[in-house]
């Protein structure tokens, strides 16, 4: 008979330590993402007839194009596309070497240096399984995404957090990690263009990683989930890089660059030993992305002008936002790739409000102006504005700026 009093699960004390162990499902720390969902739900509330301003979201706001579209309605009939795709089909594989080929000036065997992903997340995730022993180390540029870390963690390895700092330019200090971390590191995970910062890499730095790979014997593993989306540059790829292809992999995505945020499809590519390592941990994993998305998705891959309308898109939403910024105080620059604009916070208000870190700022915004972002404290007090809000055309990409512009200008903010 039940006597009203809470009482745990047997299975409480089940859990693995790599979640929490028997603690599981009782922590009282929230993630920030978490507390910005909570504030957004209370700006609307309080005020229901103030629109809500969101530089927080980090998806694209558009449809994949017709023409993808379109090209998935007809192969999803085709009776050949119903079964398990497994480690992916040739038809995928063969377009993503000719993208690699003309956009990025990379030769790659289709067979066997090219292997699909349920998008990058799920690579970044089976990847530490291929490497990752009790005790090893995997680098990790901070901030940045913690998928890798937190599967490192489970196979009982531990994480290094390499911060981007503006002095350094946003790229690693690797002359800061001692002896025995370089001893004991197993993996190397980057991202450029970066997320958040928007720094893209420079093939003096991937030289750099490329030495030091060879020199301390560790796999690096380049997330390129934003490569379409560079401004200052042409895309750069760490496998056109001399060596790169004997010390790691490159991780790409469809989308940041074509849109297909919810398709989940992507690829890894590099070298053939750690293509097959990861198709092999991904036979245990799961039985392929459906083969109608990799055919639409192969035919996105051949047609040049979606990413390029994407790129252009949010160029032109970065160039206005950056101008509103810094017309009401902000110090920050167009970035150099990504759909995001990483700045350094305000300091506080001129009623002598102080912001001890970009958590509070951020809360500020959204709790005062209804305005969202996403804070970075890993590096420094920072905010994060994305791109993908949704606007309808030109005009209302204006519109939302000279909104936000006259929000952010009733905040007094001081920097």
């Amino acid at each position: 008979m039940s006597t009203g009093i809470a009482t745990d699960p047997y299975f409480q004390q089940l859990f693995s330590d790599r979640i929490g162990g028997s603690n599981y499902g009782k922590g009282t720390a929230i993630y920030k993402f978490e507390k910005i969902k909570r504030a957004k739900r209370k700006a609307l509330a309080d005020y229901p007839h103030r629109e809500l301003i969101d530089f927080g979201i980090g998806e694209n706001d558009s449809m994949a194009a017709e023409s993808v579209r379109q090209r998935m309605a007809e192969e999803i009939n085709k009776p050949e596309n119903r079964g398990y795709a497994d480690n992916g089909i040739a038809s995928f594989k063969e377009a993503a070497a000719r993208f690699m080929q003309r956009r990025l000036g990379v030769q790659l065997d289709p067979v066997t240096e090219i292997n699909h992903c349920i998008g990058s997340k799920t690579a970044l995730s089976m990847l530490p399984a291929c490497l990752i022993n009790p005790g090893d180390v995997t680098l990790m540029t901070a901030p940045g995404y913690p998928v890798a870390g937190t599967h490192t963690k489970y196979y009982g390895g531990s994480v290094v957090a390499l911060p981007l700092l503006a002095e350094n330019q946003f790229f690693p200090d690797f002359s800061k990690i001692s002896a025995e971390t370089w001893e004991r590191t197993k993996l190397l995970v980057l991202n450029y263009p970066n997320s958040p910062t928007g720094k893209t890499a420079t093939r003096e730095f991937y030289q750099e990683v490329v030495e030091l790979a060879h020199r301390h014997q560790f796999v690096v593993a380049q997330d390129a989930a934003h490569m379409v989306l560079s401004f200052d540059q042409e895309p750069l790829s760490f496998l056109s890089i001399d060596g790169a292809r004997e010390v790691g992999v490159e991780i790409h995505s469809m989308s940041k660059g074509f849109d297909m945020i919810g398709w989940r499809i992507g690829w890894v590519c590099g070298h053939s030993r750690l293509i097959q390592a990861f198709a092999d941990v991904k036979d245990n994993c799961d039985s392929g992305q459906f083969a109608a998305i990799q055919q639409a998705a192969a035919f996105a891959l051949d047609s040049d002008d979606i990413p390029n309308a994407v790129r252009e898109k949010y160029r032109r939403r970065l160039q206005k936002l950056v101008a509103m910024l810094k017309s009401v105080g902000f110090q920050c620059e167009m970035p150099g790739g990504t759909y995001f604009l990483y700045t350094p916070t305000p300091a506080g208000t001129v009623g002598g409000l102080e912001f001890a870190n970009a958590e509070e700022a951020s809360q500020h915004l959204i709790t005062e102006q209804s305005i969202v972002t996403v804070p970075w404290d890993d590096a420094g007090p920072f905010l994060r504005f994305s791109v993908t809000y949704v606007a309808a055309d030109e005009a209302a990409e204006d519109a939302l700026m000279a909104e936000t512009a006259q929000r952010l200008k009733s905040l007094g903010l001081q920097f």
